[in-house]
């Protein structure tokens, strides 16, 4: 393969990020969950039913995730699976427009947004399995981080739009910049501009995928793929879930990725819902609000990147842990009456300024440590069964992606509190930093290499 071309297929890989980033930063956080909060009128009720729905699509991702991957990675097929998920993000992103204000459908909804996010999961775990086809171990960390920072950049500019042109305040009918959603050709009071999210989404990962489709292949198929059946990849399944003990750091490092991974999910997840129920943010405010955020998660992947380079991923990603459960922790005594116990005035911006704070510091520790743990899971892997490692974990990091969203749903239903409902990604976030102390930087290399000469 000459440079031209491993550059291409390193640049195809960048833009699925860029392609698939606006149905996290636009549609699960920042603007379509606000506004369904908008449309339940309760926070709380808002707050929980997303967690319930979300929580469900993702035990349905859990269970299939395994079977799908096995599959894919016996056979060595990977791009006709990425299609599929394509189709199936489009059509859940784009029946979101039907979410309007005179007759929402919580059920509906929930359901295309599922279809949805089934899509970009699914797609997204064939997609990280390719990353260490693309450059040698040294080189994993800058690409990872120059991936992520890509895609935030993409999701960033998908914001921008959604604020400045179609994205309309619920009392004033206009958006940020005080235009006419559309242009004037969407009905600011039927909440068109707002509900265009779900439209753009779809067309904006059309559009993008195109260089993906194009510069990306996939390696050479394995003998016999056409041949593969589920019942086999379930039987490979089950064998490497028996194996993990016998590489007790990768068996920690999963583990412990499983519960951080979920920690910083709901974060993301709950983070515009929670904004809007606690803070009373409309969702341009809450879109200023994730500008910030995504700035931090792109400027900090790259450092991470390089950090990751230099000292290893472990390091960075135990600080970004520390940071995160710090956050987790500080946002519960943020409300809008009071912040970390001391009481505000009516009408303070001092919540808002703190938040804020908050936002760039979960963007920072977020886009650091996502990157540095794809990278970290080259350290464990197998280097003879690099791509079966690296699909466990993306698989692995689906298999808790349930947790998060039905325990802050659990949480918030029983308490009626936005605030309290948050407490369980703590839990998440410490469960994760304890286990990285099973995990050696260098992951079981000793123990693969002994097996190598025996």
């Amino acid at each position: 393969m000459t440079a031209d071309s491993t550059r291409r297929r390193i640049w195809g890989w960048f833009f699925f990020d860029w392609a698939s980033q606006p149905f996290a930063t636009l549609l699960l956080t920042f603007i379509f969950a606000p506004y369904v909060k908008e449309l339940m009128g309760s926070g709380a009720a808002a707050q929980a039913a997303w967690g319930w729905g979300v929580g469900l699509a993702g035990i349905v991702i859990a269970l299939m995730a395994p079977i799908l991957g096995a599959a894919a990675d016996r056979s060595g097929r990977r791009m006709r699976w990425i299609w599929l998920f394509s189709v199936m993000y489009i059509v859940g992103s784009a029946g979101l427009w039907t979410a309007a204000p005179d007759s929402f459908n919580l059920t509906l909804t929930l359901v295309l947004f599922a279809i949805g996010l089934f899509g970009m999961e699914f797609a997204t775990i064939f997609t990280n399995a390719m990353l260490p086809d693309l450059g040698t171990e040294e080189e994993i960390g800058r690409i990872s981080g120059n991936g992520w920072a890509f895609g935030y950049l993409g999701g960033l500019i998908a914001l921008v739009i959604m604020l400045l042109f179609l994205a309309e305040n619920a009392e004033t009918g206009k958006t940020l910049i005080g235009l006419s959603p559309g242009f004037g050709l969407l009905d600011g009071s039927a909440r068109e501009g707002t509900r265009a999210v779900g439209p753009l989404t779809a067309i904006w990962f059309m559009v993008f995928m195109v260089p993906f489709f194009l510069w990306v292949r996939d390696k050479t198929p394995v003998a016999g793929a056409a041949s593969v059946s589920m019942s086999e990849a379930l039987a490979r399944v089950k064998q490497t879930v028996r194996n993990l003990p016998k590489t007790p750091s990768r068996f920690a490092y999963l583990g412990s990725s499983m519960f951080y991974r979920d920690g910083l999910n709901g974060m993301y997840t709950f983070g515009g819902i929670y904004a809007a129920g606690v803070l009373g943010w409309s969702v341009p405010a809450i879109g200023q609000f994730a500008i910030l955020a995504i700035i931090a998660g792109a400027i900090f992947a790259v450092l991470g990147g390089r950090m990751d380079q230099r000292f290893g991923p472990l390091p960075v990603i135990i600080l970004c842990i520390l940071v995160l459960t710090a956050v987790a922790v500080a946002i519960i005594f943020v409300s809008r009456d009071s912040v970390f116990g001391m009481a505000v005035a009516e009408g303070s911006k001092l919540p808002d300024i703190v938040f804020y704070v908050i936002g760039a510091l979960i963007g920072a520790a977020g886009g650091a440590l996502q990157s540095a743990s794809r990278t970290m899971m080259v350290r464990q892997a197998d280097p003879e069964h690099m791509t079966e490692a690296f699909g466990l974990y993306a698989l692995a990091g689906k298999a808790t992606g349930f947790i998060a969203p039905l325990s802050i749903g659990l949480a918030t239903t029983i308490s009626g509190s936005q605030q309290i409902g948050i407490t369980p990604l703590i839990i998440l976030f410490l469960v994760g930093f304890v286990l990285l102390f099973w995990v050696k930087p260098e992951g079981d290399r000793a123990e693969w290499d002994a097996s190598s000469h025996s």
